[in-house]
């Protein structure tokens, strides 16, 4: 019998997406394949403590299971990382890593830069394509950049607010006028965003921005569908079907998402067939520009006109069984929520094989 693949599932994380990231852990480590994988949780507590108790042995039945307890003698982040390290991912053997870190300090590329080092495999995208994603302002440079359309924005430093707020509200309503969207510049899952209608709530939303980050996007109001596609690959990306959240309001905030269950998801999206295949092609477009690999939600705004407006993209897609990404893939190919994780892993170790060719010592080469 082969000897299994260690699987090294992170989760939690110094992060306000850390409900998010405990909601898809548990619906992968219910789903994955025992007979395949020798599973090992690896809990980041919202301190940024690493935690773990070797081998999953027993089945997760819920959240409060993956709630790890701090050894009091690591408790803090350097002496927790340096003995875990050690004792898992210095094991050796077959090995790959699945960071389910939504947000800042685990999908911004700093885990990602951590498993570089380590030289651990690992699932979804690079540290640059992670970081870029990541901080809107930087990704609408780049897809700018690429010719991809979208909404037109300002970013925003904390400093150029502090030292010249009212300049900067004149600035976004000259430029971008009302409705318009407040966005943290590194988050997601719609925290800390605003749609502002007037003055007023535009400055309450800056400032309520700021509490998340250092740097924020404002964005003009594209009336419209909001159109999401999932794509996967390393250096040859596939596109799903288009899917479609069907709502009512203007804006869903993070209640709305997540806690009372009012989207409604479309898949695929009831859209012209020469409309669905733009929409694909841009994602690709868009994750090639941003070097992303593995996976990635590329979302879009439809406007009544026909015209496409790339959204963001989501580098680490929410990943239950009743998310979009695994659902269209699903409508797509058939490809089920396990095997899709699989699939994800093989391409782990495909990427981590390719960098096996690049060469430090410049001697090697002559």
């Amino acid at each position: 019998m082969p000897m299994k693949t260690k699987l090294f599932v992170l989760y939690g994380g110094k992060s306000v997406e850390h409900d998010i990231s405990l909601k898809t852990a548990l619906t992968v480590l219910q789903s994955i394949d025992r007979d395949r994988f020798d599973v090992y949780p690896i809990y980041i507590t919202r301190e940024g403590i690493w935690c773990h108790r070797g081998r999953l042995v027993e089945h997760v039945r819920g959240i409060p299971d993956l709630i790890l307890p701090v050894d009091p003698d690591l408790a803090n982040p350097a002496r927790s990382l340096g003995t875990l390290s050690a004792k898992l991912f210095g094991a050796g053997g077959k090995q790959v890593a699945l960071p389910l870190l939504h947000g800042s300090n685990g999908e911004d590329g700093t885990v990602q830069g951590l498993l570089e080092l380590l030289d651990v495999p690992y699932v979804g995208n690079g540290v640059l394509s992670s970081a870029l994603a990541l901080d809107k302002a930087a990704a609408k440079a780049v897809i700018a950049h690429a010719g991809i359309p979208q909404a037109e924005y300002l970013a925003l430093r904390q400093t150029d607010w502090l030292e010249a707020g009212e300049e900067a509200i004149r600035r976004i309503e000259e430029t971008l006028g009302y409705p318009c969207y407040v966005k943290p510049a590194s988050l997601g899952s719609s925290i800390g965003i605003s749609r502002c209608e007037d003055r007023a709530r535009l400055k309450a939303a800056i400032s309520e921005a700021y509490r998340y980050d250092r740097k924020i996007v404002v964005e003009r109001e594209i009336a419209g569908r909001e159109i999401q596609v999932a794509v996967r690959g390393n250096e040859r990306a596939q596109a799903s079907v288009p899917g479609e959240f069907i709502h009512e309001q203007a804006f869903f905030d993070y209640h709305e998402k997540y806690e009372a269950g009012r989207l409604v998801m479309s898949i695929p999206a009831e859209l012209p067939e020469e409309t669905a295949a733009a929409v694909r092609e841009q994602a690709i477009r868009a994750y090639e520009a941003l070097g992303c690999a593995g996976l990635a939600r590329v979302d879009f705004f439809l406007d009544q006109t026909g015209r496409l407006y790339l959204n963001e993209i989501n580098t680490l897609p929410g990943f239950t069984a009743f998310s979009m990404y695994p659902i269209m893939w699903e409508r797509t190919d058939g490809t089920r929520y396990a095997a899709l994780i699989e699939l994800l892993i093989d391409y782990a170790f495909t990427r981590h094989a390719d960098k096996q060719s690049i060469h430090y010592d410049k001697e090697a080469v002559r």
